[in-house]
Order: C-alpha cells, then sequence, then structure tokens
C-alpha cells in the first residue's frame, strides 16, 4: 500500500483518458503550424469570415451592456430557443418545446458529449459509422462506453447500411451515433436509406445520436433528419449548431433538440460543468437565424462550386473520389499509389508544403484515403491541387 510520496506517470492520469489516443488532426497540425508556406487542405473550418451583421450584433449588445455581461438560463436564452425550434421545424419538419426539448450547448462538441454522458451507463455500448468524426469514440469512451465501429466503404458510396447495423450489434448496444452529412467522406444518405436504419433502430429499441452540423450544406438534394422518420423523434438527440454552415467556428455555438427527459439530463449535466453557453455567442446565433439563408445561401453555391472543382481535379489526377454530396470534404483513394496514407500526407507537406489530412486519422477504415478540405479560396485550391499533381506524378 502507498504510504506517501509522488505517483508515477501512468498512476496520475485515469486509464481511460491515458489509453485513449491523441487526435490523428491534431497531431499532424502541430507540424503545420510551424510551417507558414502551406495551404492547407486540412482543417475542417469556413474560410469565410462570420456575417457581418452577426459580428455587429455582438458588438452593439456588448456596448449596451446589461445582460449579455451576465448568465443566461442553464438551458440558454429563452429567446433563441424560440427562434431555434421555429428554424429547425421549418428547416428540418421537426418540431420541438423550447421551453424543454432544446439545450444551448458550447458548439455540437459539447452537444455530443453531454449526450453521451447523460445516456450511457458503464459497459453500455455505441454504434458508430466509420470513417468518423476524430471525437465520436474517445466521447463514447470518456462517458464510460464502449465504441462499436462499422466500417463503411467507398465502395457502398460510405454510406451505413442496415446489413452493416446488423452485423455490428450486440445486445451491449444502446445507441446508434450518425453524422450525416459525413466529415471526413462527404456522405449523404436519403430517405429511403435512412428508412431502412429506422427500421432497425426502431426493431432493436436503440437511441440515436445525430450529428447534423453540415445539414445545411447539402447540394443535390435538401437534407433529411432520421429524426423526422416515423417513431424516431422520441428517440433521437438532435445536434446542430452555427460553426460550419454560418461560418461561426469561433463562437462556439450549438444546440441539442430531443425528448424533455433526455434534455433535462443533459442539462444537469451542463449546468455542473459549463452552467451556461456564452451570452455574446447567443446573442449572435439570435441574429444569425434572423437571415439564415441569405448568409448560408452564398456560402453553400462556393462550396459546390469548390466540390465540383475538386471531383474534377482527382478524377483527372487518377484518385478515385466518392463525389461528395455534403459537407466540404473529399475523401481520395491514394492507396493504388503504393503509399500509406500517412506518408502520403507527410511527403506531400515536404515536397510540395500542401496539407491533406491521413484517412486513418478518422479510424482504421479510413487507409489508403487522405481528406481534402476544400473550405478554402478557389485560388489557392488550384494551385494545391497542381502541386498534388506533380508529387502524384513522381509517385507514379
Amino acid at each position: 500500500m502507498r504510504t506517501g510520496g509522488i505517483k508515477s506517470a501512468p498512476e496520475r492520469v485515469a486509464r481511460h483518458v491515458r489509453d485513449v489516443p491523441r487526435s490523428g488532426i491534431r497531431d499532424f497540425f502541430e507540424i503545420v503550424a510551424t510551417r507558414h508556406d502551406i495551404i492547407s487542405l486540412g482543417i475542417g473550418e469556413p474560410d469565410f469570415d462570420t456575417p457581418w451583421h452577426v459580428r455587429e450584433a455582438i458588438v452593439a449588445a456588448l456596448e449596451r451592456g446589461g445582460a449579455i455581461c451576465h448568465y443566461t438560463s442553464n438551458l440558454g436564452l429563452l429567446r433563441l430557443r424560440r427562434l431555434l425550434a421555429a428554424y429547425v421545424e421549418q428547416t428540418f419538419g421537426l418540431a420541438y418545446q423550447p421551453e424543454t426539448e432544446i439545450l444551448v450547448t458550447v458548439g455540437v462538441s459539447e452537444g455530443m458529449d453531454l449526450a453521451m454522458r447523460a445516456l450511457l451507463n458503464p459497459g453500455e455500448a455505441v454504434l458508430y459509422h466509420e470513417p468518423s468524426f476524430v471525437a465520436y469514440a474517445p466521447l463514447i469512451t470518456f462517458a464510460g462506453g464502449t465504441p462499436v465501429r462499422i466500417p463503411t466503404t467507398a465502395a457502398d458510396g460510405f454510406k451505413l447500411t442496415a446489413g452493416g447495423l446488423e452485423a455490428a450489434y450486440t445486445p451491449q448496444c444502446k445507441a446508434l451515433l450518425l453524422n450525416y452529412p459525413n466529415n471526413p467522406t462527404g456522405a449523404v444518405l436519403d430517405p429511403a436509406e435512412l428508412a431502412a436504419i429506422a427500421e432497425f433502430v426502431r426493431a432493436r429499441d436503440l437511441l440515436v445520436i445525430s450529428d447534423e452540423i453540415y445539414a445545411e450544406l447539402s447540394y443535390d438534394a435538401p437534407h433529411t433528419s432520421i429524426a423526422s422518420l416515423p417513431g424516431l423523434r422520441e428517440r433521437t438527440i438532435f445536434l446542430h449548431g452555427f460553426s460550419k454552415a454560418w461560418a461561426m467556428t469561433g463562437l462556439r455555438m450549438g444546440y441539442a433538440c430531443g425528448p424533455a427527459d433526455i434534455i433535462d439530463a443533459m442539462m444537469k449535466i451542463h449546468q455542473y460543468s459549463m452552467m451556461s453557453a456564452p451570452t455574446p455567442s447567443q446573442e449572435a446565433a439570435c441574429e444569425a437565424l434572423m437571415r439564415a439563408e441569405e448568409d448560408i445561401g452564398h456560402m453553400r453555391a462556393e462550396y459546390q462550386r469548390r466540390r465540383n472543382f475538386v471531383v474534377a481535379a482527382c478524377a483527372e489526377l487518377g484518385l478515385p473520389c466518392v463525389r461528395p454530396a455534403g459537407a466540404f470534404y473529399a475523401f481520395p483513394q491514394i492507396g493504388q499509389l503504393g503509399i500509406s496514407s500517412h506518408d502520403f500526407a507527410y511527403r506531400l507537406i515536404e515536397e510540395e508544403s500542401v496539407a491533406v489530412v491521413p484517412g486513418p486519422a478518422f479510424g482504421p477504415s479510413g487507409e489508403g484515403y487522405v481528406r481534402c478540405a476544400y473550405a478554402t479560396a478557389m485560388e489557392e485550391l488550384k494551385e494545391a491541387f497542381a502541386r498534388i499533381g506533380r508529387f502524384v506524378k513522381r509517385l507514379g
């Protein structure tokens, strides 16, 4: 029995935290941050500034002082929750009570963390499809749960299927985590594909955590939320926010909609850990919702133009790429070049000063691919793919 002294490094950190690897994206960008000559297709952040009228609303509110300098309700400003309820109903066909079924969070990342901690008992499992955003499996683990990954492939358009769910399911599974439009592949599920998943969810009595942060950035058809399908609203936590479509990443503004009992449980954790989302950011979100389509429309059109360029450029270079139907990522295949994703990405930085993210940062099924974010100006995209072309030619 230890009677004194300082614990060794492994003993000082909780095992379930210690054993989770650092983010593959962040480790990679520690290297990128040391260079100033790089064209980055790596970070999933809009290159647009937050809309002018949103910035001005924050400035004006701060100058007035008063409520903006203080806490809000733990659930968030009621005015914002009412605006969110109206927006979600109009945009996604989902009706939620602003007083009890909507929680304003510090980005979707906090909403995801709250959902996991509110739902999971130790040892319960969460199904999720892969390649996936880097935070999903760690957040499940941090909440005491067991991540159960379901690989998707380019042959299936990186789309989750009921068959994939059936193969991965165990009786310990309590919830399914969905992310469509998808990061890193840009894949989107159509209503029929969602319906097949919904049928499986109902049959297995699963809960759903649906990260729909890229919903407005759907290019080929309007977005459909799984929560809008029969029998799914009462078993789904709908997560959304302002970072991507409104270019408000720095304001850290997200929200969760769902059944009142689950939202109340999430609020309880939020109450003790965060108190409330930043009041200036909540004011900004109110302003953003007043002119939503005006702000989003021109950015979506520009992303679509860039998407078309990137898909054509990949084809010209002989890099197979599933056409992304949403978000602002392409996921071209590079494994056929006889090089690992890691080596491709690191050599591309060293030899051509272009940054992409190695596919395995998004899980083992990402090997053989790299993620290219087209959230950067068209002229830089053109130059980046000219450099990638030179690099690929040398590999050949």
